[in-house]
């Protein structure tokens, strides 16, 4: 029986105006279920290995219907709690050319914002677990959520379970302060590390050199960053998607890796971009998947990239792609000729 993906966070409910209309403008709205963690746990039941995604949704229609997207591709919901009394929600409205995307968050006492300790039995969970997931957003959710996530990393390591952790940091969650005290127990218990060129700095004040308001990318000041990371927590990768934004439409992107001796970069892609959102999941997800099948570090780079890549050329914020799409893309074939 192959070993399973763990991961832990909000799946929420997605309300996005169609055909880049804004907020202000639209009678209706497209329904999407997303969230980082589920994000991660999508991709990785769609390249063919187990995945569970841990979560607490309310026991109503609107929690099921969450529920139901993940078992849809395939994703192990058993170790999903429910109860609470709402699902978050956030608002999307998908930017073009020179008009940025804007997200609107309806989180607040949401149903795994306000979990408890005791809705995870993590020694159940990490039963038969290779693999744990999980970003900066859990923690930030609620002060339970910060006590629960550091539970869960503690637990992972117990049962010899590696874990990853995305430190995307939301301003409106919490302070650089707060985060940085909660992320550095975390990083305790963390293996591999996603952060990207303003993740590090916003929470361990860690300086890349990148303006990413200008679409300035300084590659090689990311090892710098990776190399403090991983003096400072004892991690044994770091990684990042970088982002070059020429416009909201139109962005260059690639992928470093940095294990404290080799340095690897992908190659660029430029993406006209169809939606941004879950960009950063899917190359969480690359990237544990290359690891778990012993992919040398510039292959891990060059997957990790192909997925993320291809993920911002798909609404919604699932990455509905196979192994085999992505491996074609990192081997070089991005014409995007028809497939007869």
């Amino acid at each position: 029986m192959a070993k399973k993906v763990v991961t832990f966070g909000e799946i929420m409910l997605r309300l996005t105006p169609p055909d880049y209309k804004r907020i202000v403008q639209t009678d209706t709205f497209d329904i999407i279920y997303g969230g980082g963690e589920a994000n991660v746990a999508v991709s990785l039941a769609n390249f063919g290995l187990e995945a569970a995604f841990v979560s607490k949704l309310p026991d109503n229609p609107v929690g099921q219907a969450a529920l139901n997207a993940l078992r849809r591709y395939g994703v192990n919901t058993d170790y999903i709690v429910r109860g609470g009394n709402r699902l978050g929600i956030y608002y999307c409205e998908n930017g073009a050319s020179q008009r940025p995307s804007n997200v609107i968050y309806d989180r607040a006492h949401s149903a795994i914002a306000e979990a408890s300790p005791d809705d995870f039995d993590w020694d159940k969970i990490f039963e038969d677990c290779e693999w744990f997931h999980t970003t900066g957003i859990t923690p930030a959710l609620s002060e339970n959520m910060s006590r629960i996530t550091i539970e869960a990393v503690k637990a992972a390591k117990k049962h010899g379970v590696k874990v990853s952790c995305d430190l995307n940091y939301r301003a409106k969650l919490w302070s650089k302060e707060r985060a940085g005290e909660v992320m550095s127990e975390i990083m305790q218990y963390v293996d591999v590390c996603i952060a990207n060129e303003e993740d590090a700095e916003m929470v361990f004040g860690i300086k890349s050199g990148s303006d990413v308001e200008k679409g300035e990318i300084n590659v090689d000041g990311f090892k710098n960053v990776a190399s403090q990371l991983i003096d400072r927590f004892g991690l044994e990768l770091v990684g990042s998607h970088l982002r070059i934004s020429h416009s909201a439409s139109d962005n260059g992107w690639l992928v470093v890796l940095y294990d404290g001796k080799e340095f690897v970069r992908s190659k660029q892609y430029d993406i006209h971009i169809v939606d941004r959102v879950g960009g950063g999941d899917s190359f969480a997800a690359g990237l544990i998947y290359s690891l778990l099948k012993g992919k040398e570090l510039q292959d891990a780079a060059e997957f990790g990239a192909a997925a993320s890549c291809l993920k911002q050329t798909i609404p919604g914020d699932f990455n509905h792609v196979s192994v085999k799409e992505v491996e074609s893309l990192a081997a070089g074939d991005a014409s995007g000729r028809d497939k007869r």
